[in-house]
């Protein structure tokens, strides 16, 4: 028999899956598509071009994972963008993001912005760490019961005390501002001029359906500053051969411990037996048999789709059918025969500024109306589009002299009112993302040969994002943490014995990152008397 069956092949599977092997365990991952990686998957969508059909871009892969893994090993390689960030504004001006070029460029706009900036990334970066510390250890749990059972809870919380108690006290107070506070409320209390907080506001938007003055969306903009590329913090980067090679290097990483990957194989149920997970039956109605099951998918499609309702203990049941879900993301691959023309950078020749985030979205005034408009009517009239274009650093992934490019789009509803589907808009709101980069581009719209649409709706079919939403739950304080996915269930156990998560529902949350994966098999190789290896 085995010891344990991992349902769904995304990248936290694949990394749970393969501590669990390397520490002498039988494993077995089912993944319901035909290939693994869930949303980190590289296919083509048009004739000779590939791309990352979901996931796009590398910064929170933890550095632990990929040594453990030897992810360079078995074949990736990741290398840096030339540019964080290229901003295009109205008034045909630019913003330039990068190492060694972010205070020559913003001082362009503010002199008292740019002076700023040095204490504005040691304030950040002073969080970040602390961050980077807590996305390897398992919260602190609520647990039911007398002060025995919550000991081990208690020492845990008073380790974290410990930690946090050693932070001066300015530091104790920034972090503050960054849990509770609005992305735009933090950076307007840094800077003055719009471009900079544009850019550094649209982190805090990034898969997240809300405006950027929503309070607790500045620790959505820290979520997305804490990773690393090749050893530099808070870099971005590119895995040549697209996300897809990120999951194949891990599944050859969990196949060389001893586990088996299995494809076309959907789950339709978790089997209970004396109230224990048991093992699982495919869609197919076939059954296997394990000591443990660890789920790899949004915890509302687990506890509301896959288990029997009576199952569950009757609150947990009704605050998982209300786990909010949904990022507000409108997903592109576009197929270009020629490198956008910015107005405010003219040139086709590949430079500095094709190879980085490009943000449409000049203010954070523009990123407000944009949320507020797709509340409303379903999407937003002027959405906020980021583009990258990765075959100028990987021409691996489109034929000689052409390019690919990724559109990642907000604000769009996740589910649109009145009862509309997005099947009857998708194509209507692909063109208004189109003309939007072509209001900076204008030859962007000529030079599309082809293009993959995936809608909230496409992304929930595709890959089990429910509502769009690319975390697997909104990083809300409600949600993060202790909380993530419930209070008493921050330790990557369920209510039901033998049933784990290890996705990106749990602590830390979202983002191709792999700490999840990691965590969940350390707790349950702890229940099985196995050590972490």
């Amino acid at each position: 028999m085995r010891d344990a069956i991992i349902v769904g092949g995304g990248h936290n599977g694949l990394v749970c899956a393969h501590y669990l092997a390397r520490a002498g365990l039988k494993v077995t991952v089912l993944e319901r598509r035909g290939v693994v990686g869930g949303a980190a998957v590289t296919e083509e969508f048009h004739p000779g071009f590939r791309n990352s059909v979901a996931a796009y871009t590398v910064s929170l892969l933890n550095p632990k994972v990929s040594r453990d893994m030897e992810l360079a090993r078995h074949g990736l390689k990741v290398v840096e963008r030339p540019l964080s960030n290229f901003l295009p504004l109205d008034d045909g001006g630019y913003l330039k993001v990068g190492p060694g070029r972010t205070a020559a460029e913003v001082a362009r706009f503010s002199r008292r912005d740019a002076d700023r900036l040095d204490d504005y990334a040691r304030h950040l970066d002073a969080a970040a760490e602390l961050l980077r510390e807590l996305v390897l250890q398992t919260p602190p749990n609520a647990v039911a019961g007398g002060w025995l059972n919550a000991l081990p809870e208690l020492l845990k919380a008073g380790r974290l005390g410990r930690r946090l108690g050693k932070l001066e006290l300015a530091q104790q107070r920034e972090l503050l501002d960054l849990f509770t506070k609005s992305a735009g409320d933090y950076l307007d209390g840094w800077f003055d001029s719009d471009p900079i907080k544009a850019v550094y506001g649209f982190d805090s938007v990034v898969g997240n359906y809300a405006s950027p003055y929503a309070p607790g969306s500045a620790y959505v903009l820290l979520h997305h500053v804490f990773g690393e590329v090749n050893g530099r913090k808070g870099a971005w980067g590119h895995a040549l051969g697209g996300m897809g090679a990120i999951t194949q290097a891990m599944a050859r990483s969990a196949r060389e411990r001893g586990a088996e990957i299995l494809t076309d194989s959907a789950v339709g149920e978790v089997l209970l037996e004396k109230g224990r997970a048991v093992g699982v039956v495919t869609e197919r109605g076939e059954r296997l048999d394990a000591r443990v099951v660890v789920s790899n998918l949004n915890p509302r499609l687990l506890y509301t789709q896959l288990l029997d309702p009576a199952a569950l203990p009757a609150d947990f049941l009704r605050r998982m059918q209300s786990w909010r879900c949904g990022s507000g993301t409108f997903r592109m691959n576009v197929a270009l025969s020629e490198l956008p023309d910015f107005s405010c950078l003219p040139g086709k020749t590949q430079a500095e500024h094709h190879g980085s985030g490009i943000i449409i979205a000049p203010s954070l005034a523009y990123m407000e109306r944009a949320y507020h408009d797709a509340r409303e009517r379903g999407w937003s009239g002027r959405p906020i589009v980021e583009v990258l274009i990765p075959s100028t650093l990987d021409p691996s992934l489109a034929p000689p002299g052409q390019h690919v490019a990724s559109l990642f789009c907000q604000h769009v509803a996740p589910q649109l009112p009145d009862g509309a589907s997005w099947d009857d808009h998708r194509e209507e709101v692909a063109d208004l993302m189109i003309d939007t980069v072509n209001r900076y581009a204008p030859n962007f719209k000529a030079a599309v040969l082809g293009r993959q649409i995936m809608s909230p709706l496409d992304l929930e079919r595709t890959f089990g994002l429910v509502g769009g939403d690319i975390f697997h739950g909104a990083l809300g304080l409600d949600q993060l943490f202790s909380a993530r996915p419930m209070l008493g269930h921050a330790d990557y156990r369920g209510p039901i014995p033998g049933l784990y998560t290890c996705g990106a529902g749990a602590h830390p949350g979202g983002g191709v990152t792999g700490a999840p994966g990691h965590n969940a098999a350390r707790e349950v190789l702890r229940d099985l008397g196995r050590r972490m290896v």
